[in-house]
């Protein structure tokens, strides 16, 4: 919303209200179930304080679908990294538990492309809801998330040759170094970042895999490979 305190929240009760099943709820930022909720709310009703998981539970149940944007959002992202003392979760594990059976549409990443998010709503506006087969295991729309960052990337090439760089600015591919790109369903090597300007191998540095519902206690150390990988050429080159 561009709007915000009162007034903001007044259009978003009425938007829910008037338009049942005919709305969607967009949700950025994780849910936390600790302490009753009380890290994260949004608005108060009389005195009270209404935290977000009353606010999802409530706007959901109303939606004709959820869509959610930031790894945060989708997978609890970085603040369910352990040890998690909010209890944050992402936004369908919540809704699962409260038997809420709207349809979700996860647009993970740390943070989520624009033009991710702009196609998925434009699709739905134009098209409606994305279908079952549309969407891979964990709800996001394959036409962003269909594809491992391996399979696009620039330097792809290095990796089937078997050359991996030893430090930062080394040629070569960057396995090595920590990059989660052969293990990372992700749109970045087709739609780069700020304008089309780079994106995070071009610019040298690993994909850390933020689009994956492991980041980051999965794949932490950021800037470490991932041993237990087995993966064509990779497990072989590294222990030699």
């Amino acid at each position: 919303m561009a709007g915000s305190g009162k007034p903001a929240i007044t259009i978003m009760e009425d938007t829910a209200k008037e338009k049942k099943e005919g709305y969607i709820l967009v949700v950025e930022g994780p849910p936390s179930t600790s302490a009753n909720g009380l890290f994260c709310t949004v608005g108060e009703k009389g005195e009270r304080r209404v935290t977000v998981v009353e606010r999802l539970v409530e706007l959901a149940k109303g939606a004709s679908a959820v869509v959610c944007i930031g790894q945060c959002t989708c997978f609890g992202g970085i603040p369910d990294a352990h040890p998690n003392p909010g209890g944050y979760k992402g936004v369908s594990e919540v809704l699962k538990a409260e038997r809420i059976p709207t349809p979700v549409i996860n647009i993970p990443g740390c943070p989520a492309h624009p033009d991710w998010f702009i196609g998925t709503v434009a699709s739905i506006l134009l098209y409606g809801l994305p279908k079952p087969e549309e969407l891979d295991d964990y709800l996001r729309p394959k036409a962003y998330f269909g594809k491992l960052v391996h399979e696009n990337c620039e330097r792809r090439s290095y990796f089937d040759e078997g050359k991996f760089a030893k430090k930062f600015g080394d040629e070569g591919c960057l396995w090595e170094l920590g990059c989660k790109g052969p293990v990372t369903y992700c749109h970045c090597p087709d739609s780069w970042w700020n304008s089309r300007s780079n994106w995070c191998v071009r610019a040298g540095n690993p994909c850390c895999g933020c689009t994956q519902p492991e980041f980051p206690d999965r794949f932490a150390p950021l800037y470490e490979r991932l041993l237990d990988q087995r993966l064509p050429n990779v497990a072989q080159k590294g222990e030699e």
